[in-house]
């Protein structure tokens, strides 16, 4: 147990073998587990691993073993320290322990785990930004309390802001629209994505003041281009 083990409650097995049966049935599981003959690739070729104490062979390894406890403890904790860039996919048996993590988290989501709440609270502002401009952080974004998961360059930045703000247009202290104009068809575009892929929900069990305010925000600009919100509810 790691980063999360005080944070959720004791929870009974017929609930954990639900939301494993949400896992496998996720139409993507079968292309992303065939079975683990623990050669170690996917760890050898995970940064993860080189700094958590985290095993992408272990989330393959336990789902092949339907191992509920195990999957269920993975769900609330490890899967929170992948990085999702997918090098495990190197996997000879053709696993993705990426693409399981993938499904896990978005059942940890969809289904409002504490300890995913937890995991992604830092993240409210950058999904605000993302949204608002389409772009992602700026410096006076990137404070420790936030992140404390991006080890020291976090604190270096927060700590040398003023030098930023000599060295930076005024502009890109809130936004870097001047080094990466986003276009409002783009914003209309990434909006509709949202609501379609059914983020916005995800969003919403995650972070229920940010969702109405992104809502507000997305809803005005579609209304104003002529789309029909009633048809996203």
């Amino acid at each position: 147990m790691g980063l999360f083990v005080d944070k959720y409650p004791d929870v009974a097995y017929e609930e954990k073998l639900r939301l494993w049966e949400e896992v496998k049935a996720d139409e993507r599981f079968p292309s992303y587990l065939y079975g683990c003959y623990e050669c170690g690739i996917c760890v050898a070729a995970c940064p993860s691993a080189r700094f958590y104490d985290f095993s992408p062979r272990k989330i393959a390894q336990a789902a092949a073993r339907e191992d509920i406890e195990l999957i269920y403890e993975q769900m609330n904790d490890d899967v929170w320290n992948c990085s999702q860039c997918f090098s495990c996919n190197r996997c000879p048996r053709q696993n993705s322990p990426g693409g399981l993590i993938t499904i896990l988290r978005e059942v940890a989501v969809n289904n409002g785990l504490k300890s995913a709440q937890q995991a992604l609270e830092g993240y409210s502002r950058i999904v605000y930004k993302i949204m608002g401009t389409g772009t992602q952080v700026s410096p006076d974004m990137l404070q420790p309390d936030a992140f404390p998961d991006w080890g020291p360059d976090v604190k270096r930045v927060s700590d040398e802001l003023d030098l930023w703000r000599r060295a930076l247009p005024p502009e890109t202290l809130h936004t870097t629209k001047t080094g990466w104009h986003v276009s409002e068809q783009t914003l209309i575009e990434l909006y509709l994505i949202w609501y379609n892929t059914g983020v916005m929900d995800m969003i919403a069990n995650v972070d229920e003041g940010l969702n109405l305010i992104l809502s507000d925000v997305m809803e005005e600009m579609l209304e104003e281009a002529g789309y029909d919100m009633d048809e996203y509810y």
